[in-house]
Parts: structure tokens; C-alpha cells; sequence
């Protein structure tokens, strides 16, 4: 009957392991080695060399030397000696009963040494060709100096990647000689390679500790993949006492589901998979509001399995506070510009008229009279809109329409569009709230239309949409202006980057920026010659 299962796992390899033997004998007689004489070893490392592999190898000796110790202090007294090699098979060190290792020295067994296939039948050079464990005993020996010994050496690999690292082999005289020898030596490497795994693992770890959580800088959670707290520094906790009016929690073993404002972005990236990284988060202090850039990313082993959870909270209030004050400078230069422009054309002829229609006030059609007047007083009011446009305000989210918003605005440009001959085509097919800051929102509108009216310097047409689509408030604008080039459609939103001799080229980048505070997104096309479309995506109110 044929053997099976572990048994013919068994056979195969012993059959393996006596061809092997068989080969190596056949090898040493046709190179003429004397079976009487002892082998002549031939390959050694440096002294240098030697320092630099055991160097090299520290950490693996550390581990080895804690295994090795344990069973040799388990056969104190018996002839037991344990040799580790490198995976080219030189000894880097020894360990074992002082006299067996006295007699392997005699032998011109040493530190530095390299088993190889030349000096004959040998299990450690055997074990790093076969990449198996490998058992000599007794006459399996070519040399007959050696007859009186037994050999027992196993592979040990990194347990992530499986790269051979090295061999471990205890020999021992052929009296003590036993088959369970090798399964002992093969359990105590599987534990050899769990450890140097861990330690790895460890490593990785402390370094991750030293660089994040020492910090001033940044706020860190760490967890693992459940979502448990096992690490979180002080600024976090900072951070997050601001956000609670509660008993401060984020303590070691604590669920960062829990905590306040960041934890559903650990649940949503944990439990759903979903990329948390970007997330701008608002903490209303004493005095002020400060502003926290979240990330949330994986920590992933050698086997792409989960181990930890990292979020880092960095504090943006100052560049927030930077954009703020870009926002308001680009407020003021425009409606600088309009307010000189507004004062030239309008103002004086307004004062003339306004003077002259009160003159002749008792001879008018006292209608006719109200009429205009009233009219004036509204291109008076539009002027003022103006001036408000410079002055920062508080930002204040309200439920808003935007079609109220996008009047508003183009009230403000009618006249100039009307003067540099640009015809405004607007199509209103859906509207939906929105939960927004009103002047921000304006801000927006005013900067896209500028920019149309820019493109536009011999006249022209600009287009208008608003519909709703997939719970969206989408507002289009549409011109049939110079267009843009694909370099400077790469570039836009760029601060400081402009086409125009006196812009400053933050017009697109506050755009940007306040859709996005916005939740919403914005989407530009151009074609040069052709004009260019720029969409406003807004969330509505459900």
C-alpha cells in the first residue's frame, strides 16, 4: 500500500536528503578528498568582514541567543553545541558545552567559517541549497573524523517575505544522537521567526511613537483595527477638550468611535471603508473659531492586513485666518475698481441730472418726476452695494435661494455690462435651498462675472443657468469670450497666477476655496476662441 499524508511527506524528504548525501560522497572522491584525513576548509570572512556580518545579523543574534539558551539550559551537561550561520553559510557564532566546542575548534571549526558544497557532505550548506532542514549522522559524513557526530541544521526566513536569512544547527556526538532532534530544532526556529517578526513589528511601532506622538505640532490617535484606542498625545486631547463640553475622553482603550468630531470619521473609515483624508473640522473656542485639517489612514502589515488605525489633526486656523484676509484683499481691490469706475462714469452725470430734475421740479409731470427719482436713488443704493462689498463680515450660514443671490449680483453688474456692450441670457429651469453664507456665496457670483466681463473686452454674451440635479443647486455661467489655453487651465485657481497686467490671481483660488467650505464642487471648461463655462455645484436642502 502506498504511504500517504504525513508519512509520504516523510519518506520523500528522507529520499531526497540520501540523494543528496549519495551525490555529495560521489562529488568528494572525484575531487580526491582523503575519507581519513579531517576536511580542509578553505573560505573564511575577515576579521572586518566577520565584525560587519555579526553587525549586521545583531538583532537576529539577540533573539536567536534568547532560544538557544533556554535549550541549552535544558541539556546542561550533555555534549550539545549550536552553530549560527548567515544565508552564505559562514559561522557567525557558537554557543554550547565548552568541550565539544574545544573539539570542533580542533577541527578548524570557527568563527568566520563557510560551509560549502567543496569540504564535503555537510547539513548546513545542504539546508541553504534545499532550503529545508537537514539531519548527518554518523558515516553520512564523508570524512571519517566526523563519523562520531551528529548534525541536525534548519533554514530561518523573515516570516513576512520568506527570505532565507540563515541556518541554526545544533550537532551534537552520535551517542546523543535522536531523530525528534530536528523537530525540536524546527520548533524552536518557527519561534525564532515569530519573534523577529513581532520585534519588527515593535520597531515599527516605537519609531511611529517617537515621530508623531512627541509632537507639538500635530494631534495623534492611534488604534487599532476594531477602533480601540492604544495611542493619543496631548495635543489631541487639547484638541478634543475644545470640542466637548464634557468630561474630556480619549483615554487608552477608549473607542475613537466616541470621540467628539472625529469620531464618525474613524467609524466611516473602519467599519465602511471610506477615504477620510482632507477633512477640515471647525472648533468653536472661547474667543474664536479655530480650524483642524483631519486625517484618518490604515497601517497595513507585510500581509496587507489591517494592524492600526493613524488620525492626525493638524491646526489650520492660521492659514484659514491667511485666506480670510486674501479674500477680503481681493474684496477691496474689486470693489475699488468699481467704486472708481462707478464714481467717474455714473456719480458726476447723477449729480448733474438729480440737480437739474430738482430745479425743474414744479414744471414736471410730478410722475415723470418720482419716477426718476426714484431710479436715481436706486443707482445710488447699487453704488453703496459696492462700497458694503470691501467691508469683512462674520460668516453667518442661513437657508438662502440662489437665484435671489445670483439677482443680487447681477443688479450690481447690469450697468457695466450694459456699457462694455456684453448681453446677459439667463435660463432659471430649478431651484432648491441652500444652507450657505450669503456674501460668500456673493463673492463667488461676483468673481466669475468679473472674470466673464474681463474675457469679453469688445463685447459679447454671457449665459446664466440654474437647475437642480442629483440634489445639487448647479448655477452656470457661460461666455463666448478669448477662452483659455490648456496651461492656464492647469493653473487656475492658483494663487497669484493671472493672465491680466494688474490682477493679483486670487480671484479662482477664493472660488475654489469657498465652494469647497461649501461642500459643493466647481467645474471649468474652456476652449480658446470658443469661451469658457464655469459650473457652481451647491448641495440643496433635502
Amino acid at each position: 500500500m502506498e504511504a500517504s499524508g504525513p508519512g509520504k511527506v516523510n519518506w520523500y524528504n528522507n529520499m531526497m536528503r540520501n540523494e543528496m548525501i549519495a551525490e555529495a560522497h560521489k562529488q568528494c572522491q572525484v575531487r580526491g578528498l582523503n575519507p581519513d584525513e579531517p576536511p580542509i576548509y578553505t573560505e573564511w570572512l575577515s576579521s572586518e568582514e566577520l565584525k560587519g556580518q555579526q553587525s549586521h545579523y545583531k538583532d537576529i543574534l539577540e533573539v536567536i541567543s534568547v532560544f538557544v539558551d533556554k535549550f541549552l539550559s535544558s541539556v546542561e551537561g550533555d555534549p550539545f553545541f549550536v552553530a549560527i550561520t548567515d544565508n552564505q553559510g559562514h559561522i557567525l557564532e557558537f554557543r554550547g558545552n565548552s568541550a565539544i566546542i574545544s573539539m570542533v575548534r580542533r577541527l578548524g571549526i570557527t568563527e568566520g567559517l563557510r560551509f560549502c558544497e567543496e569540504i564535503g557532505p555537510n547539513a548546513v550548506d545542504m539546508t541553504l541549497r534545499s532550503n529545508g532542514p537537514i539531519e548527518l549522522v554518523g558515516e553520512d559524513h564523508y570524512h571519517k573524523v566526523l563519523h562520531g557526530m551528529a548534525c541536525y541544521t534548519v533554514p530561518f526566513h523573515t516570516e513576512n517575505s520568506g527570505e532565507l536569512l540563515g541556518t541554526l544547527s545544533i550537532m551534537t556526538d552520535i551517542h546523543s544522537a535522536h531523530p525528534h532532534l530536528l523537530a525540536l530544532l524546527s520548533t524552536i526556529v518557527d519561534s525564532i521567526e515569530r519573534e523577529l517578526l513581532l520585534r519588527k513589528h515593535n520597531t515599527q511601532l516605537q519609531i511611529l511613537n517617537q515621530v508623531l506622538l512627541d509632537t507639538n505640532y500635530y494631534g495623534v490617535i492611534i488604534t487599532d483595527a476594531q477602533g480601540a484606542i492604544v495611542e493619543i498625545n496631548d495635543y489631541s486631547k487639547v484638541i478634543l477638550g475644545k470640542a466637548s463640553d464634557e468630561k474630556p475622553s480619549g483615554g487608552i482603550g477608549d473607542r475613537a468611535f466616541d470621540l467628539s468630531i472625529i469620531g464618525p470619521y474613524f467609524e466611516r473609515f473602519i467599519l465602511h471603508g471610506e477615504t477620510c483624508v482632507g477633512i477640515e473640522l471647525s472648533i468653536k473656542s472661547k474667543d474664536r473659531m479655530d480650524y483642524y485639517m483631519l486625517d484618518v489612514v490604515p497601517i497595513y502589515d507585510g500581509t496587507k492586513e489591517l494592524i492600526r488605525v493613524v488620525g492626525s489633526l493638524r491646526d489650520i486656523t492660521e492659514m484659514k485666518l491667511a485666506e480670510e484676509l486674501l479674500r477680503n484683499s481681493e474684496k477691496l481691490g474689486f470693489a475699488g475698481q468699481l467704486a472708481v469706475s462707478i464714481a467717474h462714469e455714473i456719480r458726476n452725470p447723477m449729480t448733474t441730472v438729480k440737480g437739474m430734475l430738482q430745479l425743474s421740479s414744479k414744471t414736471t409731470n410730478p410722475y415723470y418726476y418720482n419716477v426718476m427719482m426714484s431710479e436715481l436713488d436706486r443707482m445710488n443704493a447699487i453704488v453703496g452695494e459696492f462700497l458694503i462689498l470691501g467691508r469683512p463680515q462674520a460668516l453667518q450660514y442661513k437657508e438662502e435661494q440662489c437665484v435671489d443671490i445670483l439677482q443680487e449680483v447681477l443688479s450690481i453688474f447690469e450697468m457695466q455690462f450694459e456699457m462694455n456692450g456684453i448681453v446677459i441670457r439667463t435660463a432659471y429651469e430649478g431651484k432648491v435651498a441652500i444652507h450657505c453664507d450669503r456674501d460668500q456665496v456673493r463673492q463667488v457670483f461676483l468673481n466669475i462675472l468679473k472674470n466673464a466681463m474681463e474675457a469679453l473686452p469688445y463685447g459679447g454674451e454671457v449665459e446664466i443657468g440654474l437647475d437642480v440635479m442629483d440634489g445639487y443647486q448647479r448655477v452656470l455661467f457661460k461666455d463666448n469670450g478669448v477662452g483659455m489655453t490648456d496651461e492656464v487651465m492647469r493653473r487656475i485657481g492658483q494663487p497669484f497666477h493671472t493672465t491680466r497686467r494688474d490682477g493679483n490671481g486670487l480671484g479662482m483660488m477664493i472660488v475654489d476655496k469657498i465652494i469647497s467650505s461649501h461642500k459643493g464642487r466647481l467645474v471649468v471648461s474652456s476652449e480658446l476662441g470658443s469661451g469658457t463655462t464655469i459650473e457652481v455645484w451647491l448641495p440643496g436642502i433635502q
